[in-house]
Order: C-alpha cells, then sequence, then structure tokens
C-alpha cells in the first residue's frame, strides 16, 4: 500500500486509519467504531482474517499453555467479547481466572452474555477501563493477553509498559494482532481482499462500512513485526519473539518480566 506503517518511535496515536487526527482524538473515534461493531465482531473476525483468526487464537492459547490452578490469573486486555478469555479458562480446564479489560462497554456486554451462556462466568470478571490505565496493582497477573486490540490502542508505548508493570515477576506478555505479509503475492491478494471485500461485507452485515474501512487501514499503519518487538523490548520485556501466522497476516509476540 502507498501509506506507510508508522515505527518502533510511535505514529498511531495520531493515526485514525489513514487520517491523521489530532493526539487525544483517536480514542474516541475507535469507541464509536466498536460500539457500532460490537454485536457482530466475532462474525467481522471471520470476515477480516477468512476465517483464520480461529486458529491463530488457538495457537496463541497453546504458547500460554495456561496453569491449571485456581491461582493462575489472567489479564485479556481489548477482549470485550471474551473470546480469548474463554479459551483461556478452557484451557485451564475451568480452574484459572481471566479478566477481561475493555475501554468499550457495548463489547463487554456482549463478553458477558456469552459468558453466562457458556457458564463461564465465575471464571471471568469484566472491567471497563483504559490499557493506558490499567486499574491493578502492580505484580497482579500471570499473564497479560491482547487479540487484535493493540493497534486500537493510541499510546501504544504506554499500554505495553502499563503490561510489565501488573504482570508478576515471571509473568509473559502475549499480543496477537495483524501484521506485515512477507510472502510476495500473498500481500498483494491480502490488500485487494482487505480494501475491496471487507468494507463490502462490513456494511452487508452491520449495515455500516466506516468501521471496517477504519479497521483495515489501522492494519496497514500498524508497525511491522520488527519495530513492534522493539517497542515491547522498550517497555523492559526481555526473551521477546514473535511467530509469523499464514504468511505474516498475523504475528504472535511475546515477552516476559524478568
Amino acid at each position: 500500500m502507498a501509506e506507510s506503517r508508522t515505527s518502533a518511535d510511535g505514529g498511531m496515536e495520531t493515526s485514525y486509519g489513514f487520517r491523521e487526527v489530532a493526539d487525544g482524538e483517536k480514542q474516541g473515534l475507535v469507541n464509536e467504531v466498536f460500539h457500532k461493531v460490537a454485536k457482530r465482531y466475532d462474525v467481522m473476525n471471520d470476515v477480516m482474517s477468512m476465517g483464520m483468526h480461529r486458529a491463530w487464537k488457538d495457537g496463541m492459547i497453546s504458547a500460554l499453555n495456561p496453569r491449571k490452578d485456581p491461582a493462575y490469573k489472567v489479564l485479556d486486555v481489548a477482549g470485550g467479547t471474551g473470546d480469548i478469555a474463554f479459551r483461556i479458562v478452557e484451557a485451564s480446564n475451568r480452574l484459572a481466572h481471566a479478566t477481561v479489560l475493555d475501554i468499550n462497554g457495548s463489547m463487554l456486554a456482549v463478553g458477558a452474555e456469552r459468558a453466562e451462556k457458556k457458564k463461564l462466568s465465575d471464571n471471568l470478571t469484566f472491567v471497563e477501563a483504559n490499557a493506558e490505565e490499567l486499574p491493578f496493582e502492580p505484580n497482579s497477573f500471570d499473564a497479560y493477553t491482547i487479540a487484535f486490540g493493540i493497534r486500537n490502542v493510541p499510546h501504544i508505548d504506554v499500554a505495553l509498559k502499563e503490561a510489565y508493570r501488573v504482570l508478576k515477576r515471571g509473568g509473559r506478555l502475549l499480543v496477537l494482532e495483524f501484521s506485515e505479509v512477507d510472502l510476495p503475492l500473498l500481500d498483494r491478494v491480502y490488500d485487494a481482499w482487505s480494501f475491496n471485500a471487507i468494507p463490502k461485507f462490513g456494511k452487508a452485515i452491520t449495515g455500516d462500512a466506516e468501521p471496517y474501512q477504519y479497521l483495515v487501514e489501522s492494519i496497514c499503519k500498524f508497525p511491522n513485526q520488527q519495530d513492534f518487538a522493539t517497542m515491547i523490548r522498550e517497555a523492559g520485556f526481555s526473551r521477546v519473539s514473535f511467530t509469523n501466522y499464514t504468511g505474516g497476516i498475523a504475528a504472535l509476540h511475546s515477552g516476559w518480566k524478568l
């Protein structure tokens, strides 16, 4: 794409898709997007990833390998609909506890309703708060997960430092995010799909194409794998690594608080 990705030095805080906005303006615009798409968010993840997000999320949970222990505590950020948290709890044999944090009340309402239906409410806490100002004490969690949400946080560096703060020593950060395709031809195919098909599917499913136009553009602006890994290191994390999924359409980033 003609639009260049932001670097490890920043830029996402003023990038609303391909539009430049004032620092402080992005959060409100992003909130409005997710109020609009909350009830169909998981359906649209299928569209945006061509169904592959399910396998990528399963890979994330396998990498996390949550302990089967009632004392094991995970913070899942920007996880309002519960997709990752449910997987974590199930992988722990319904012993672990997951706190689902999201800045968007509409997304959390969907997650709480789904948790009731799955009979997982005892293992979950839903918290409406900002990833840049986590309402938790330092050293509170064994793991911090965020899937397809970090690119919507205006000040990513601040959110990563908050992740480091609330993790226990020995705790792990896992970030799953759309990334830079590294296979020739696949990058052009995926770009064509993203910009031509996804907004149209969004309009057909939700009646509004604009939120999906933003989501597609935000993927193109997000730092590439190496730059984002640098940001994770700069937040204090050790043993930082990433694994590409499906030729880099998505990447799973890992870091440890040692």
